[in-house]
Parts: structure tokens; C-alpha cells; sequence
């Protein structure tokens, strides 16, 4: 970062997040195939289309400081992205059990973006960029939303992956018992 000026930074920020908004429209269709759960697939098809909408308000908020909308790498952002890639390729989840792990990484990104928005609005209201500040404003608004609705669902999801995780542990435990069973069947004749 080569920033100056809080002016500067301001913009280097903004260049931050419109790559990682660009990285997001990229991975969120990835996602939303790799979900099992309709309504998780719904909901990354919805922020989909609301990520477009962020990368458009960055653009305006470009226009309006007379500056070219340029992207500058998100590391942070292409990291976050490569591990819920990674995730989306692992074969030996339950569908419920990476559904959770899903959400997990959605909701660290929307916590690093809702960060990052919480910045550059409160730059904006120091550098009275008012217009800035509304569409920066809408945006992490929408962002904390959508948090609450990945929380909403991790509630429903993750319960669905414990009761299966529960119902694979009662018949462990009923395999176990059948097996001790056996066990002392076996030692009784034996020692008859």
C-alpha cells in the first residue's frame, strides 16, 4: 500500500474490496452447486446478485471521486475464497456436515467484508464524502444481513448434522453392544 494521504488509503481500500467483491461473484456459483441444502443454495444465489450490486456501488463511489474503478488483490479475500474451495472439493463429508462447513466459510468472508465496509464508511464520513457514505452504508448493511440469515441457517443445518452424527454414534453403540454380545456368548460355551 502506497497511501499518503487518508484520501489515499481510502482509495486503496476501495480498490481492496472491489477484487474481493470480483473474487466473490466468482466463487459464490461454486457455492451454491456445491451446497446439498435448497435453501443454502438460494441464499448464495441471492448475495450472488447482491455482490453484483456491491461491485456496482463501488464503481459509483469511483465516478463520484473522479477515480478509475481498478481493482487491487484482496489477499486476504483470495485466501478465504481458496479455502472454501478447497472445501468444496472434499468427497468424504456427509451432505449436512459440509453444508455446515460452508457456511462456516461464507461467514468468515462475510465477517472480513462487513469489516472492511465498516472502514471505508467511516473513512468516507471523515473525508465528508457523503454519497460514499450512503452507498457504503447500504452495502454493509446488506452484508450484516446476510450474516444473520448464514446464522439463521447454520441453526437449522447444523442440528440436522448432529442428529446424523447422533444416529451414526447409536448405531455404533448398538454394534458395539451386539458384538459384546457375541463375545460373551463365544466365552460361555467355551467354558462349558
Amino acid at each position: 500500500m502506497k497511501a499518503n494521504s487518508l484520501r489515499e488509503l481510502f482509495v486503496e481500500e476501495l480498490r481492496d474490496l472491489y477484487d474481493a467483491e470480483n473474487q466473490l461473484i466468482k466463487a459464490l456459483p461454486k457455492m451454491a452447486e456445491g451446497s446439498s441444502s435448497p435453501e443454502l443454495r438460494e441464499a448464495f444465489e441471492e448475495h450472488l446478485e447482491q455482490t453484483r450490486n456491491h461491485a456496482t456501488r463501488l464503481e459509483k463511489i469511483f465516478a463520484g471521486l473522479g477515480e478509475k474503478p481498478k481493482a487491487e488483490k484482496c489477499k486476504g479475500m483470495e485466501g478465504l475464497v481458496k479455502e472454501g474451495s478447497d472445501l468444496l472439493k472434499e468427497d468424504d463429508f456427509d451432505p449436512e456436515v459440509k453444508d455446515a462447513a460452508i457456511i462456516g466459510a461464507a461467514q468468515r468472508v462475510e465477517h472480513y467484508e462487513i469489516a472492511g465496509y465498516g472502514t471505508v464508511r467511516t473513512f468516507a464520513e471523515l473525508l465528508a464524502e457523503d454519497e460514499a457514505v450512503s452507498l457504503l452504508e447500504e452495502t454493509l448493511e446488506e452484508e450484516k444481513e446476510t450474516d444473520q440469515k448464514l446464522t439463521e441457517l447454520a441453526e437449522q443445518i447444523n442440528v440436522v448434522a448432529q442428529e446424523g452424527e447422533d444416529a451414526g454414534t447409536e448405531e455404533g453403540e448398538a454394534s458395539e453392544q451386539t458384538a459384546r454380545r457375541s463375545r460373551t456368548s463365544t466365552r460361555r460355551k467355551s467354558a462349558a
